[in-house]
């Protein structure tokens, strides 16, 4: 009990650290890892089976959520395989450059082993790619799924490369897989049926972990692989966004554990720590590649960018693949301890480009020339504002009672604004006027400015860094209507004030203050009929 109290403690504390430097929790669980292995530290036991679940339940929540079609969007499997050739390429000549520096990995590796090194380099971390997702809540946006497609595309191929450098292929028994398909209708009619909480996550987590993971490894197949694929069959299902809202704590945890792992690999020497450093200059020419393909794709600036920015790392899956051919002996076992300390370098890297992706993406759009909508992805390109007098950004709860009272009660002419297509595709279809934007995008606000009769907007949205970012572009952009938002505290009200919004309200205390009001209205209607 006292080795977990410890790595409770240095967990938590590491995470605090990072999180004070602005930096993301998962850099500190990093560092955490490092310390306790450098400092002596016994390695926790269940560890890795924490945090394999925990990778497992990553992959289920991606399965819940993800369209299959996405996968076959020229975009994300050319672009796959277009940055695959070019980082192996760019890799091997990094590596071949850099061999006469006196690296002693390098000097004995031939240039086989150094294309597989390229190669694992190639790939991103689908758990760090997920909790910057996670965290902007921007996995349905178009550069939030085509970043997933392109990670899964890369599991593929990974999964691929593990089973040929086994050196055999899957069991026969693989073939049976396809039972999978009635039996995630079976699963559909179970679930159907189930009412509480807890028997909802419990039916998430065996699904995952017994027909996903377990069925799959059992065949020769990657268990992560078999998590993903469950999760999709089960995403059609009514319940999804809600079981993956509720796998979501435990999933966090999970993961903990594995950040954790990967810094208890080793303790690297000055030598590994000096190859891990010269191998981050790779991520940006990675990043800058994956901008020019995504461009050439008919992506705008912006989207190109945050999808590159949110793909510029190394992954722990590569941390898997090296393992596999350090056992077969396609490469030297030191490079596991190099490659992990590289990822987690990556890690701060990455962080550094997503804080400071809007910028580039300012600077992109001053340097060079503006797309033509029809070169543009349909998807991507400018919205018409039509004649809409009122602007509802954010079509949840709040926002739909929001748009229902502008356009019925008061005559105004509404359009809604939903980054989430999921949800901007049902109000569609359920006579809404919305269209799928991101409000934080500057682009978009560009619009807003050029619509005639624009004069009202409501920002709704659930994080109120969003609707701060939103107000911020509107001014700037020169905005001159009316705008309200909302705030859950006070001090979030007076931040929305401070940046000039007309109208805030505070929706826990109007809340208060609405059932008060009706309680004593019905209260005095009951005693007068009393």
């Amino acid at each position: 009990m006292s080795l977990t109290a410890l790595y409770l403690l240095v967990a938590l504390g590491a995470g605090l650290v990072a999180m004070f430097l602005k930096l993301p929790p998962l850099v500190g669980f990093l560092a955490a890892g490092f310390g306790l292995h450098a400092a002596g530290v016994g390695e926790l036991e269940g560890l890795h089976t924490l945090a394999d679940l925990g990778v497992t339940l990553l992959l289920f929540g991606i399965g819940l959520k993800l369209d299959v079609k996405s996968l076959l969007r020229p975009d994300v499997w050319l672009s796959t395989f277009a940055h695959l050739g070019f980082s192996v390429i760019v890799g091997v000549g990094l590596l071949v450059g850099i061999a006469p520096l006196g690296f002693a990995l390098l000097a004995d590796a031939d240039l086989a082993e150094m294309a597989l090194i390229a190669f694992v380099l190639s790939f991103s971390s689908t758990v760090f790619a997920i909790k910057v997702l996670d965290e902007r809540h921007d996995n349905n946006t178009l550069y939030g799924r085509i970043a997933i497609g392109v990670l899964v595309m890369q599991d593929i191929v990974a999964v691929v490369f593990l089973t040929v450098s086994k050196g055999h292929w899957p069991s026969p028994w693989v073939f049976a897989l396809v039972l999978l398909l009635p039996g995630a209708w079976l699963a559909h009619r179970v679930w159907d049926r189930i009412t509480s909480t807890e028997l909802t996550a419990l039916f998430g987590l065996a699904i995952a972990l017994v027909p996903g993971y377990w069925l799959f490894e059992a065949v020769g197949l990657k268990g992560d692989l078999g998590a993903l694929v469950v999760g999709v069959l089960l995403g059609s299902h009514a319940k999804a966004p809600a079981l993956a809202k509720v796998l979501f704590s435990t999933k966090e945890l999970l993961l903990i554990a594995f950040f954790l792992s990967i810094g208890l690999t080793g303790v690297p020497s000055l030598e590994d720590l000096a190859l891990a450093t010269v191998l981050q200059i790779l991520l940006p020419l990675q990043a800058a590649a994956y901008v020019v393909i995504f461009v050439l794709m008919g992506l705008r600036y912006r989207t190109a960018t945050l999808a590159s920015f949110t793909l510029t790392n190394y992954s722990e899956f590569g941390l898997i693949v090296i393992v596999i051919a350090s056992a077969t002996g396609l490469a030297s076992a030191q490079w596991q301890t190099v490659l992990a300390v590289a990822t987690s370098l990556s890690f701060l890297v990455a962080a550094v480009f997503n804080a400071y992706a809007a910028r580039f993406i300012n600077l992109l759009n001053r340097a060079l020339p503006e797309r033509k909508p029809e070169r543009l992805q349909e998807a991507d390109r400018p919205i018409n504002l039509g004649g809409a007098k009122a602007l509802v950004v954010g079509m949840g709860r709040v926002g739909r009672t929001t748009y229902e009272e502008l356009c019925e009660t008061q005559g105004y002419q509404v359009l809604g604004i939903e980054h989430d297509s999921l949800r901007a595709g049902s109000l569609k279809a359920e006579g809404f006027d919305v269209v799928e934007a991101d409000a934080t995008d500057q682009d978009f606000w560009e619009r807003v400015k050029k619509g005639a009769g624009m004069e009202l907007v409501v920002l709704t949205m659930p994080f109120h860094g969003d609707n701060l970012l939103a107000m911020d572009l509107l001014r700037k952009l020169g905005f001159t209507g009316t705008v309200a938002a909302i705030a859950l505290r006070p001090e979030e009200r007076d931040e929305l004030k401070k940046r000039g919004a007309h109208a805030v309200l505070n929706l826990y205390a109007s809340a208060g203050s609405d059932l008060a009001e009706k309680a004593i209205r019905v209260n005095q209607e009951r005693q007068l009929s009393a």
